[in-house]
């Protein structure tokens, strides 16, 4: 029998029990809108200066095969809500979309234009466990029914249908993003200071902060006295010579040792996750006023394409305790994966009945197994702005296959050796490139995505019509960027 005595020292225990369980583990996942893979100086740019995105790479764990699940935005931005890939989603185009060209070759399906409400999204996932949660910055996924706080987020600032600023400086910027700020503001400085007041109202509690940052998506705005630095560095026949987006990364590159800073300022650092990722590849067409923000290179093209240029993203994950301070991981990893990790990263249960099509990186973290999974695949059935076409593909180990859905061609790339995708291993390796056709036909199948339709309006002298001129010309010589 229990003795007063014993049962009286177990209820004073009971509280110090209590205060050595671990507290909840918070996450700030922090996504940059259009960063190319060669877009950080810890991925070998030459121009741009990021010392801390870069410090956070070497506090955590860095993936150096780290893909986006579309290479426009909002699907990207829909699968990390949910884990799920665009094609199974339906939204497989940036919202409203380029939905065709007048006398293209394919007629592309109209991408859903927001993320359905049925879906349960990474906030939603988190909230049952006592997480509060804020949207910070660019949403891009559908109108104001479907805004971030009709999709389980507590606090929605600066998120709305639009795909990026009107301007980048207050009050230029109104009316959208629909926040104001002091005259001459920046806007990745306006949305930190959100970001970090809501990590402080927060701060007993679990949270989670999605701060996504409208930069460094065009417009090409940036303050002057950065530009100016930048057009210093520049030197003769770079390939990244763009001073205003050099200083566009700067100022995100101030926007995370700001972030970083106030967890330390707080004492949340040890307790708090921090995801660093962009959602497609970097835009090295002159898609805005005849300027080429960017160069990807050695990855081939960029933004819009399927090509490792318009798919592959630097990212970072630094979590305490966990993740060994400068690690590197080679293995393929997606987007679609962020949503099972953050949710087993909680010590959260995912939902059987809801099963997402990513897989958990918890292993990888911790450096204790591989996912279970052996290929990536991507469906990206439309003419993008940059020129790119419709198709699909798949990442099997090192080799990757691509399909034009214009005409059923294949290639088929060994990353391993050729990471600019320069050689086209179709002919030579034609039992390979069967066997991954093949599979990413199955895929598809088990998808059961909506597909381009031939177009009776097509006429190859007119089939980029619709592009920008530059686009256009870009098209014409057959040089990708």
């Amino acid at each position: 029998m229990l003795s007063r005595r014993t049962f009286l020292s177990t209820l004073a225990a009971a509280p110090l029990l209590r205060a050595q369980k671990p507290a909840p583990l918070n996450f700030v996942f922090i996504l940059i809108d259009d960063m190319g893979w060669r877009d950080v100086g810890y991925n070998g740019s030459e121009l741009f200066e990021t010392p801390n995105i870069d410090k956070l790479a070497s506090q955590g764990m860095r993936f150096t095969n780290a893909y986006a699940a579309c290479p426009v935005c909002s699907p990207t931005r829909a699968s990390i809500m949910t884990g799920k890939y665009p094609a199974r989603l339906g939204l497989t185009n940036f919202l409203p979309g380029l939905h065709h060209l007048p006398y293209s070759k394919l007629l592309p399906p109209v991408s859903r234009q927001q993320l359905p409400l049925e879906e349960v999204t990474i906030a939603e996932a988190l909230k049952p466990a006592g997480y509060r949660s804020a949207a910070i910055g660019k949403w891009h996924l559908g109108g104001p029914d479907y805004y971030p706080e009709k999709q389980g987020f507590d606090v929605n600032v600066a998120g709305t249908q639009a795909g990026s600023p009107k301007s980048y400086f207050f009050p230029q910027w109104t009316p959208n993003p629909p926040i104001t700020a002091q005259p001459g503001a920046y806007l990745p400085d306006r949305l930190t200071d959100s970001a970090i007041e809501f990590i402080k109202s927060n701060r007993t509690k679990p949270f989670l902060l999605y701060l996504a940052h409208y930069s460094v998506h065009i417009p090409l705005e940036a303050k002057e006295e950065m530009i100016e630095r930048y057009s210093k560095r520049i030197k003769p026949g770079a390939l990244q010579n763009n001073a205003t987006y050099a200083a566009m990364v700067a100022s995100v590159d101030e926007s995370v040792a700001r972030i970083v800073q106030s967890l330390d300022d707080m004492k949340l650092a040890d307790r708090t996750a921090i995801i660093f990722m962009s959602d497609n590849g970097g835009l090295a067409s002159a898609e805005y006023k005849g300027q080429t923000p960017t160069s990807n290179k050695p990855l081939k093209a960029g933004k819009g394409f399927l090509y490792e240029g318009g798919i592959r993203e630097p990212m970072i994950v630094k979590w305490p305790g966990v993740t060994k301070a400068g690690s590197q991981c080679d293995v393929p990893v997606i987007s679609t994966d962020f949503y099972p990790t953050m949710l087993d990263m909680a010590g959260i249960k995912t939902d059987p009945g809801n099963p997402a099509d990513g897989v958990s990186l918890v292993p990888l973290l911790k450096q204790t197994g591989m996912p279970a999974r052996d290929a990536l695949f991507w469906h990206y059935p439309h003419y993008s702005n940059q020129g790119g076409r419709p198709g699909a593909a798949m990442r099997q180990a090192d080799f990757k296959i691509v399909e034009w859905y214009e005409d059923g061609s294949v290639e088929l790339y060994n990353l391993r050796d050729d990471i600019g995708e320069s050689r086209n291993l179709a002919v030579q390796m034609p039992e390979k490139a069967r066997d991954m056709k093949a599979r990413l036909v199955a895929w598809l199948k088990e998808m059961n995505p909506e597909m381009p339709k031939p177009n009776p309006d097509y006429d190859k002298t007119k089939e980029t019509q619709g592009l920008g001129p530059a686009i256009r010309e870009q098209l014409r010589t057959g040089v990708l960027p």
